[in-house]
């Protein structure tokens, strides 16, 4: 099947191939065809298999050509990543067109988004933050609306944006299509698709929760002040080019950043403390390879689409096992395949079975290697540089010039493996 047969325009169907895709994926084969029939849609499918142009390309043939200033379609996304992702797909699915996207989040100056409303747009895309107070500000009108998407509605729920998301509803005409797309299922989700849809189209392309079958699972069961040293281990010894580590906290992926960068890894943090601005150019010199590990917290699990991507390392589980299925969903897409690593310590066994209840089976357990441990002299002296943020790295054996090897205080036991050796600074 071609996206032709589905029923979409030339025009769509040269921007979809001027993106290399030739063949339909699952969800959009399912929904593209509802969509352009008018139909409400209630959409399961796991991150990566394409659902962003499943509802992008029957909305902007729906919208068929300008018809005026104010937006005739609205998408709802949880995080500025994932607004923007949407918002260049849009921009060049409609690129043989002459239909106008536009994309509001916070985080960012509202003049430059303002502005973009006042020029007219057809597609809007937005956070409901950002898009509440400019609709109390009144610069924009969703008089118009005909159609809304929830994009990774579950996200949304998660986030606490479910006040929101009604307040924006009441905004919109009673009269119009919705959409809704998330990878996962619960009781929220149902409750919400209750009142947000009529009569929907229910499409399931993989099974509730599951995650992609081309994805590897590794688990490592390390102390947790052994991490980083596994984690460096496992990206020089493994010659990773591009890996996305997740953390818990903040102030955990800034840490991490610092460890990795003294150890002579490049490294970039994202979170939601950082401006927009510097999260961009993170994901820029990720995805251009001038950084060989972007550290993200949750608010980045959704919205990162690095094609090709991989290894995906689970610092520190997550706390809600879902989110296990959002994390590792950034690898494997597309239909390449990927690794999901995740280092598990001894308080963290109880969300192992979490994770492992949702997904229904056990994760396959990987024997540690040796990787090397400073003394305990060497990683206070390691901690106390990481808040200063000095560089002491090894290379090839040797200290960093301007430094001198201290000697360890006696061999360090590395997982039942004695091994004498001089520190290294981290």
């Amino acid at each position: 099947m071609s996206f032709a047969d589905l029923g979409l325009t030339p025009g769509l169907v040269r921007a979809v191939t001027d993106k290399g895709y030739d063949a339909p994926t699952p969800i959009q084969r399912a929904a593209i065809p509802a969509v352009l029939a008018g139909r409400d849609v209630l959409a399961g499918a796991q991150t990566g298999t394409g659902k962003t142009a499943a509802f992008v390309l029957p909305i902007l043939q729906r919208l068929a050509a300008p018809a005026g200033r104010v937006p005739r379609a609205l998408v709802l996304t949880p995080t500025r990543e994932l607004a923007a992702q949407v918002a260049e797909s849009a921009s060049r699915y409609a690129r043989h067109g002459t239909l106008r996207a536009a994309v509001i989040f916070g985080g960012v100056s509202e003049k430059p988004q303002i502005e973009a409303l006042r020029a007219g747009c057809d597609l809007l895309i937005a956070t409901p933050g950002r898009l509440l107070d400019l609709a109390g500000q009144g610069v924009l009108d969703l008089s118009e609306v005909r159609c809304c998407v929830l994009d990774e509605a579950d996200r949304m729920l998660d986030m606490g944006f479910i006040h929101a998301i009604r307040r924006i509803l009441k905004l919109l005409p009673r009269e119009r299509q919705n959409l809704m797309f998330s990878a996962t299922y619960s009781a929220g989700i149902r409750e919400l698709a209750g009142r947000f849809l009529r009569d929907p189209l229910t499409i399931e392309v993989a099974a509730r929760n599951a995650t992609a079958e081309r994805i590897e699972h590794r688990v490592y069961r390390v102390p947790q002040a052994h991490k980083r040293h596994l984690l460096r281990h496992l990206i020089e010894r493994g010659s990773w080019q591009q890996v996305l580590v997740f953390t818990r906290t903040k102030h955990g992926a800034n840490r991490l950043t610092q460890q990795l960068q003294a150890a002579g890894i490049q490294a970039a943090a994202i979170h939601g403390n950082k401006s927009q601005g510097a999260r961009t150019r993170a994901l820029s010199d990720f995805k251009e390879h001038r950084i060989t590990a972007l550290i993200a917290t949750e608010v980045a699990a959704r919205g990162l689409d690095i094609r090709e991507l991989p290894h995906v390392v689970n610092f520190e589980l997550p706390h809600v096992a879902e989110d296990y299925v959002h994390r590792i969903g950034r690898t494997a897409r597309a239909g390449s395949s990927g690794v999901a690593t995740s280092l598990v310590a001894p308080d963290e066994a109880a969300l192992l079975r979490d994770i492992e209840k949702l997904l229904g089976h056990a994760l396959p357990a990987s024997s540690l290697p040796q990787y090397e441990v400073p003394s305990a002299a060497s990683d206070i002296a390691s901690h106390r540089d990481d808040a200063r943020c000095l560089p002491r790295r090894m290379h090839a054996g040797r200290p960093a010039q301007g430094h001198q090897p201290r000697r360890d205080h006696g061999a360090h036991s590395t997982h039942g493996v004695p091994r004498a050796r001089r520190a290294r600074g981290h």
